[in-house]
């Protein structure tokens, strides 16, 4: 059989790519995971309530769209956390998470060339993968663009040669980052948003741990665009119940932006679409109108902050996150420290280089792990501090 050449080059995913270097070899002690990005605190109880109450749903085929109870108390939260006004009906739809929307905004949205020529779609390294497959799957190159320590580990999209951005039909931005948890503030959405209009290109900003924060809420990218008066139709935001709520398994999320561009995201999910069913949604509706639970989960991770400023603060290149819920530790190199700390401490973590690509020879991952604080406060403390005593014994 003949199979398509656009996936031919892929690089192994993360996941299989942690299980061939480490699997081979007995772990030092009791299993601590703490590589997958998978939310480990208790969501909402009443949720699985009002799933039961709604159960009679799962007769009927579900709006695709989202139902208007869903998309109403999206609207109502996108208000109250941004004071940005959308409707219901026209500029937002529910997604079946963040992944399906990231992915197929770039076939719904990006044309298939520019300016005479294939397109470009930016994206930072290291980057979440669902971005350069749906670049490679839009028949446009992905640009990787470093998001380092040199650049305050977002990508600098203004560095890029006028050539590339004339060719540039969307950017992929991460706010807060994953995985470094850097936040993009009002100065570098603006100058993101006139780099866009300039440059005819498209923002799809990817906020879906934007509430998981130590102190002040991160800026967003509609935001931004209404303060600065840019068209809204330029901005397109996702985000999920995932991170926020616990609730990776409901599979919630949502997109939102200018009716024009939503208008042609909901075009292409008529006929590629996979709406969640409809008790989950009631449940989802619910879940987005409540922010006790929110507040109370992101108590949590400030906690957990603070344990991992004590445990590894004088660790020579720790930078404590601003937001999200990974660390990203330096180290000389990631997939040895990655072994080493599983075969002497049982800890598991994720090599960096895993979650970017190599450009001009470089992999700006290489030398760090992630680290996800998602477990609960005891199990991240003897991960945190197994860490330290493996890795980072002379600091």
């Amino acid at each position: 059989m003949t199979y398509p050449e656009r996936f031919s080059n892929l690089p192994a995913h993360a996941w299989p790519r942690l299980r061939a270097l480490l699997d081979a070899h007995d772990g030092g002690g009791t299993p601590i995971h703490m590589t997958i990005g998978e939310p480990k605190h208790a969501f909402p109880a009443w949720v699985t309530d009002k799933i039961v109450e709604n159960a009679a749903g799962f007769n009927s085929y579900p709006p695709n769209d989202g139902s208007p109870e869903l998309r109403g108390a999206i609207a109502g939260w996108i208000a109250r956390r941004y004071g940005v006004e959308m409707d219901a009906d026209t500029q937002i739809m529910a997604l079946n998470g963040t992944r399906e929307g990231l992915y197929n905004a770039i076939i719904a949205l990006s044309p298939e060339a520019k300016n005479g020529q294939k397109p470009a779609v930016l994206m930072p390294n290291p980057f979440y993968q669902v971005y350069m497959i749906a670049a490679i799957s839009g028949g446009a190159d992905p640009i990787m663009v470093p998001a380092t320590a040199e650049t305050g580990h977002l990508p600098d999209f203004t560095s890029l040669p006028t050539d590339v951005l004339d060719r540039t039909t969307a950017a992929y931005i991460c706010s807060p980052a994953n995985p470094q948890g850097a936040v993009a503030d009002r100065a570098y959405w603006a100058a993101l948003i006139a780099l866009a209009e300039k440059h005819d290109f498209l923002i799809f900003a990817d906020e879906c741990y934007s509430e998981i924060y130590r102190d002040a809420p991160p800026v967003g990218a509609l935001q931004v665009a209404q303060e600065v008066g840019a068209d809204l139709n330029r901005v397109v935001i996702f985000h999920s119940l995932s991170k926020r709520s616990n609730l990776p398994g409901l599979r919630s999320g949502f997109v939102a932006g200018g009716a024009e561009t939503i208008r042609e995201i909901k075009l292409l999910r008529n006929y590629a679409g996979a709406p969640l069913p409809l008790p989950l949604q009631q449940a989802a509706a619910a879940v987005w109108a409540d922010e006790a639970h929110v507040e109370q989960n992101r108590a949590l991770y400030v906690e957990k902050y603070h344990i991992a400023d004590r445990i590894l603060g004088n660790v020579a290149g720790y930078v404590s996150p601003q937001a999200g819920f990974f660390l990203w530790l330096p180290v000389e190199d990631d997939e040895a420290a990655a072994l080493k700390l599983w075969r002497e401490t049982g800890v598991r973590v994720l090599p960096g280089s895993y979650l970017a690509q190599n450009v001009n020879g470089e992999n700006p991952g290489k030398t760090y792990i992630r680290v996800a604080l998602v477990a609960p406060k005891n199990e991240t403390t003897r991960g945190l501090q197994a860490i330290r005593d493996c890795l980072y014994s002379d600091a």
